[in-house]
């Protein structure tokens, strides 16, 4: 079971806060320094606090040695050019969203890379290529971006394109519909009914056997498919948990219904020749979980609106396709 999933099932209290943003494919930002002190969004979300997180996690953060960067390695690369190149969003409360204040990108994903970004150059420089979820597999195999951290669900179809590190987040599939509808209650309940999906995510695969009879519409990003399903294009919208969750927070016409019928397990995109870059990021990953940054992360971005403490990181290389 996924660890979202149990968070769900045994936690119900959720309280989402942060504020849906509708981007432009191919459009980029910065990640930023991380600095907490930056000003927050009205109602931002917090455990005990504001949801973002704190200076002193960058601070504590590890650094690789020059022994773990090989001259003439992609590490190398992004060392000597001063900040990591990533494709991502800025419309995803809670893992990558922009805010429209500091122009800080924040959330799990876009902290991860930040960390990612400390360990390779010393500090948390990121570039934000915003891309949409057809072209992930053409921007690493042209290494327009060094990887892509965008809830990327790890497959053994898409193993054959592109590397993955990780996993380093789980979650699943879940259910959103519009607010006043009553007779969807769960993924059982859209057999025969259009559901509208993200273009090449799991929604795609997993529907057909989930609800047998039902119609598909795809659209590029969240924020579409989310107007879609309030424009009633569709009866129901199947996507991530936590995206659907803080959709459903920033739009009061939708809600969430049942729990996740699926475990999804995020990868970090890498081009899939570079198979020292792979090792090198699995390396970092196992080194933030053990000196518990990793649950720092988790604790100041999703985990600021989930009950419970930090659960445990899925183990790497766990599932087909890692």
């Amino acid at each position: 079971m996924s660890i979202l999933k149990k968070s769900f099932t045994r936690r119900r209290s959720l309280a989402l806060t942060a504020t849906a943003m509708a981007v432009a494919l191919v459009a980029t930002g910065c990640g930023g320094d991380g600095d907490s002190s930056a000003p927050k969004l009205p109602g931002d979300a917090g455990l005990g606090g504001d949801g973002v997180v704190a200076q002193s996690v960058y601070d504590a953060a590890p650094v690789a040695s020059d022994a773990d960067i090989p001259a003439g390695s992609t590490m190398d690369a992004i060392r000597k050019r001063g900040y990591l190149n990533i494709g991502g969003s800025l419309d995803a409360p809670l893992l990558a969203q922009q805010n429209p204040v500091s122009g800080t990108i924040e959330g799990f994903d876009a902290d991860m890379a930040k960390l990612l970004a400390k360990y390779i150059i010393g500090k948390p420089e990121v570039k934000t290529t915003t891309i949409g979820t057809q072209t992930r597999e053409a921007m690493l195999q042209a290494k327009s971006v060094d990887a892509v951290f965008q809830t990327y669900t790890i497959t053994p179809q898409r193993a054959t394109q592109v590397a993955f590190a990780g996993p380093y987040l789980t979650s699943g599939l879940a259910v959103g519909v519009r607010k006043d509808d009553t007779s969807i209650k769960s993924v059982k309940d859209l057999a025969g009914k259009t559901v509208i999906v993200g273009a090449n995510t799991p929604a795609v695969t997993a529907l057909p056997s989930a609800a047998p009879g039902s119609k598909q519409i795809a659209f590029g990003t969240d924020p579409q498919a989310l107007q879609a399903l309030l424009q009633k294009r569709g009866d129901a919208y199947v996507q991530d948990f936590t995206l659907l969750a803080s959709g459903a927070k920033a739009n009061p016409g939708m809600k969430v219904v049942g729990e996740p019928f699926t475990t999804e397990a995020y990868g970090i995109g890498l081009n899939r020749e570079d198979t020292q870059f792979k090792e090198f990021v699995n390396n970092w990953l196992k080194k933030i979980q053990a000196d518990g940054t990793w649950a720092k992360v988790w604790e100041g971005t999703l985990g600021s609106v989930v009950e419970g403490g930090a659960p445990t990181p899925p183990a790497l290389g766990s599932v087909d396709g890692s």
